[in-house]
């Protein structure tokens, strides 16, 4: 006969307490050991039963949880403690608790009952709340370091926003996912610190007073870059299109997101050399406003088993050029990845970010409703997995010197404009739903990072083209071809260049040739 794991938690807690009940659950039906259990404690308060069950609890929680056996039991309390959103102190620190055992994480409790303290070998966060429930502060300590205020997670905590602070907890302890002791760990702490200084000092460079975000998006060294604060680690900003930046011009106040990478230290299986002070001499004192490294001394680094990685939120589509442009930058091999069409990622990737609903990639039909225009039905040939047209999904990219980074953002912000453009093809519409007018396009893969978009002659019966070459984030060249017999168009290749470049991100690139 089955008990339910609730009453099996409390028999267990009996069994701890040299209550024997074994003959019990065997004996008497789920009904009546149901009734047994409703009547030893409703007598007693709710919180004294809640505290049992997390006593009860407290040691598989300290396993990971995928090896628990109680963990759905364990899921079903912490989604029942989040849709309370409760104010009580005593619930707001059995959340704290929950989660961050949940996360692998030690917790302890002030005896005043208002403080909680998330530790682990490498770092604390200290909780502060006041006896009705509210948040006071929230303060974290790295090793060797006095605790600062973290504004960022006092935010999170406020709103109650549980999932947002958990990811904070696991990016903290995924810092410190080194091979080795703590001395070690700290040395990796120390290489993430010396390349955050560098890459700061380089986000400087060629910037003026007067300055906008997305000027440092599109032409900063290293993008836009927000410092880590707090629990938040450093992120670049790299790229957004100028559909975006219409968006944000015609919605004043509104603050439009563009493409994000976050920086941060992994452990590895192999030792690299990694600086652990910063390496940048002068910001100024290279050729070309680059700047000018010291050499990599023994005195200046250390042979550690972890690298620097760019981390993304989401996988980017690459090509497979130019994940060998950044191999050849970097030294290191992107290891994990998986050849595939790069058209049918590049689709995958557009659907998951406009559909809420999972959508298959085998679609290559596209319908695109556009205003003051007849309707746009794309046709995407994926291509094949040869040569430059395949590509992989890329979630993080390895380095080990703060030099290489500028180059990596010159790809990536090359690719994403690429993608971009492709993307403004793909929409959640793959059936036409009604019976209006039509203009048909195939988007074509060339090579590299070009492609040709085929279209009927608006006169004459013959197919049209127009190649589409991203030659940088911030330079396409387009031309139109005709067959000769076919008369001209009133659009020359600068025009269309033009409307390319201005409008990449809207929904589709056929527009400019409507």
């Amino acid at each position: 006969m089955s008990v339910p794991p609730a009453c099996q938690l409390i028999l267990d807690l009996e069994n701890r307490r040299g209550v024997s009940c074994r003959g019990v659950v065997t004996a008497i039906s789920t009904n009546a050991l149901m009734e047994q259990l409703c009547l030893k404690y409703q007598q007693r308060p709710w919180t004294e039963t809640l505290r049992l069950v997390y006593f009860c609890m407290d040691n598989p929680l300290r396993r990971p949880v995928s090896h628990a056996p109680d963990s759905p039991l364990l899921s079903c309390m912490e989604k029942i403690e989040r849709t309370l959103h409760a104010k009580s102190m005593f619930s707001v620190m059995n959340a704290l608790e929950s989660l961050s055992r949940q996360k692998g994480l030690n917790v302890h409790v002030s005896p005043s009952g208002t403080a909680c303290y998330i530790t682990s070998m490498m770092f604390y966060l200290e909780v502060q709340l006041e006896k009705d429930g509210n948040l006071m502060d929230v303060k974290l300590a790295h090793f060797g370091e006095a605790p600062v205020v973290c504004d960022d997670l006092v935010q999170l905590l406020r709103m109650k926003n549980y999932d947002a602070f958990g990811r904070i907890l696991e990016d903290l302890s995924n810092m410190y996912q080194i091979p080795g002791n703590s001395e070690m760990k700290a040395k990796g702490y120390l290489a993430l610190q010396a390349l955050e200084k560098d890459l700061y000092s380089m986000s400087l460079l060629d910037r003026t007073q007067d300055v906008n975000r997305v000027t440092e998006i599109l032409h900063g060294k290293v993008g836009h870059l927000v410092p880590r604060t707090g629990g938040t680690p450093m992120n670049i900003e790299f790229y957004i299109s100028p559909y975006q930046i219409l968006e944000a011009e015609l919605n004043p106040g509104s603050q439009v997101c563009g493409t994000k990478t976050v920086v941060t230290i992994e452990g590895t299986d192999m030792l690299h050399k990694l600086p652990l002070s910063p390496l940048i001499v002068d910001p100024q004192s290279g050729e070309d406003s680059n700047p000018a490294f010291l050499q990599l001394t023994d005195e200046l680094s250390m042979d550690l088993p972890a690298l620097f990685v760019l981390k993304f939120h989401q996988p980017v589509p690459m090509s497979s050029s130019s994940i060998e442009d950044i191999h050849r930058l970097t030294g290191i091999q992107i290891s994990g990845l998986k050849l595939a069409p790069l058209y049918e990622l590049i689709v995958w990737s557009a659907l998951k970010d406009k559909c809420s609903e999972e959508l298959s990639t085998n679609e290559s039909c596209f319908f695109v409703s556009l205003p003051d225009c007849p309707k746009h039905c794309y046709f995407i040939n994926k291509g094949s997995e040869k040569s430059d047209l395949a590509g992989a999904l890329v979630s993080k990219i390895p380095f080990s010197h703060p030099k290489c980074v500028p180059g990596v953002i010159e790809i990536l912000r090359h690719q994403v404009a690429y993608n971009t453009l492709i993307s403004s093809c793909v929409s959640d519409k793959h059936i036409n739903e009604d019976d209006s007018e039509l203009l048909y396009f195939e988007v074509v893969p060339h090579r590299n990072t070009s492609f040709c978009v085929f279209f009927l002659h608006p006169v004459k019966e013959n197919l049209a083209c127009v190649m589409i070459d991203v030659i940088t984030s911030r330079e396409v060249h387009c031309h139109l071809q005709l067959n000769p017999q076919d008369p001209a168009l009133s659009c020359s290749d600068d025009f269309i260049a033009r409307a390319v470049k201005r409008t990449p991100g809207s929904k589709g690139c056929g527009k400019q040739l409507s």
